[in-house]
């Protein structure tokens, strides 16, 4: 039996920064929040490429935390990593981070968890290398992943009977 591949959390980092316009806002004058899972959406899905090398699906947004509105004075600075892995899907864990451009004073303005699932060439879920926590914050979303799976899985079930009473 072959050993599975590692790479580090750091190896899938991905750091985007925008600027909050006009068009980005809502009645609120404050960073759209659908506007805001997109970009967290496409940063988690690069992580994840980026770690398994491999065409990957969104499986599930696990969770998406909105801490603070971000203001059109703000920039918008997300980075996020792989934080733990299964067989072949992936927790990427995403923060968000506002800056305000005049003062510098920045807050955490969301966090999110993603789930992904590398596929082969024929859509085929696939094994990922595992993952190597090493800074405190990465070691800390490594050892509580459990408990984010157990309520993923809770939520996965719950889900699918729910779907089995909703009609179409």
């Amino acid at each position: 039996m072959t050993e599975r591949a590692e790479k580090k959390c750091k190896d899938s980092l991905v750091i985007k920064t925008s600027r909050v316009f006009p068009l980005d806002t809502n009645n609120h004058n404050t960073l759209f929040g659908g506007k805001l899972m997109s970009y967290i959406d496409d940063v988690a899905s690069i992580s994840a490429a980026m770690h398994s090398r491999c065409d990957v699906v969104t499986a599930s947004t696990d969770s998406v935390d909105f801490l603070v509105p971000i203001r059109q004075s703000d920039s918008v600075s997300l980075k996020s990593f792989v934080s733990y892995v299964g067989r072949s899907s992936m927790e990427v864990f995403v923060k968000v981070i506002a800056e305000d451009l005049r003062t510098g004073e920045r807050k955490l303005a969301a966090t999110s968890f993603l789930t992904f699932v590398a596929l082969d060439h024929q859509g085929k879920p696939v094994e990922v290398p595992k993952v190597i926590p090493e800074s405190d914050e990465e070691v800390m979303l490594f050892n509580t992943a459990g408990q984010r799976i157990k309520v993923r899985k809770e939520r996965r079930e719950h889900s699918e009977a729910f779907a089995n009473v909703v009609t179409l």
